[in-house]
């Protein structure tokens, strides 16, 4: 176990450094600083001189790759690709180009992501597997029909059409909750009603059709077929066999989702105003500031892999037949 994981971490490297590069090269080659300073200045007519100020001031005034006028290990270290790419492995992700520290606006900014991302989890595994299970134990009845009929045009609609139709609905019709905002302590529990309900009712026609697969494919297995010859009741069957055994999938892929709750929801963060990542990285796109936007791109490449990683663990874990050497 211990060297499959190493193995992994080895495999995670060259993946981070070949997007680390690719960031770079959107960001510094494609887009030189030259272009990067007329945008921000954000003027019709912008002198050099002021092109030079602002590259200096934000440090994109040194060379790309190579500082010949620099001594010993400054010909690498002086550049704008070791201040602004390879510090990103050890996250130290600098300042925006709008001067902030981005270390400090993501570790403020992710508290409002996880209070709208892990309940939405929790609640929804509830729900989804509730409704499944239902729809399963109902197999090829009408409730079976038109529980999936349903799935499929609820994950036919625009999730703009559920965040819009939520916030005139129950924010402003019934005025139950606030439409967008944020507060901190108790008083945020108001303003993440809204966008969890939201979440929760958008993704329930995919999950709910993905987890009744799964239970569909565990019931038509042989253990379930014994199960059922030794005068095991359908719902004992059901709760004992198959949702035990169906719940090896869909853990392995609740956990690859695990760390990217910690990016929040670009779309429901910035339709609800929720401080969180996610509106953060859309904002940084509409600011064009690219620091932030290269800072958000690496940070969700490590949290992928992670997932990826923890995901071939926990399948080792919940599943005996598998073995790793």
């Amino acid at each position: 176990m211990i060297s499959y994981i190493i193995r992994r971490m080895l495999y995670a490297i060259p993946i981070l450094i070949g997007v680390n590069v690719i960031t770079f090269v959107l960001f510094f080659v494609v887009n030189t600083p030259d272009d990067i300073a007329r945008m921000q200045l954000g003027q019709k007519r912008v002198t050099p001189e002021a092109i030079e100020k602002w590259k200096a001031d934000h440090g994109y005034d040194k060379p790309v790759l190579w500082n010949s006028d620099a001594a010993a290990a400054g010909k690498i270290t002086e550049t704008i690709f070791f201040e602004n790419s390879v510090r990103l492995f050890v996250f130290d992700f600098g300042r925006s180009d709008s001067g902030r520290d981005i270390s400090y606006d993501i570790s403020q900014r992710m508290w409002p992501s996880l209070a709208i991302t892990v309940p939405s989890l929790i609640i929804g595994l509830l729900v989804y597997i509730t409704f499944a299970l239902t729809l399963a134990f109902f197999r090829a009845t009408y409730i079976d029909t038109w529980g999936v009929v349903l799935c499929v045009v609820m994950m036919s609609i625009s999730s703009m059409f559920y965040i819009i139709g939520g916030q005139y609905l129950v924010g402003k019709l019934l005025h139950l909750v606030p439409i967008s905002g944020y507060d901190t302590g108790t008083e945020a529990i108001k303003f993440l009603v809204l966008p969890v309900l939201v979440g929760l009712v958008g993704s329930i026609g995919s999950s709910t059709r993905w987890y009744r697969t799964i239970f569909l494919e565990e019931m038509g297995k042989d253990f379930v077929r014994t199960a059922r010859a030794k005068g095991l009741s359908e719902t004992v069957v059901l709760y004992r066999h198959v949702l035990r055994n169906g719940l090896i999938p869909i853990l392995t892929g609740v956990v690859v989702i695990l760390p990217m709750l910690f990016i929040g929801s670009l779309i429901t963060e910035s339709f609800f105003a929720i401080p969180g990542l996610g509106s953060y990285t859309i904002d940084a796109i509409n600011n064009q500031d690219f620091a932030i936007v290269r800072s958000m791109v690496f940070l969700g490449s490590v949290l992928y892999i992670l997932g990826l990683l923890l995901t071939d663990i926990s399948y080792t874990i919940v599943d005996p037949r598998i073995r790793l050497s």
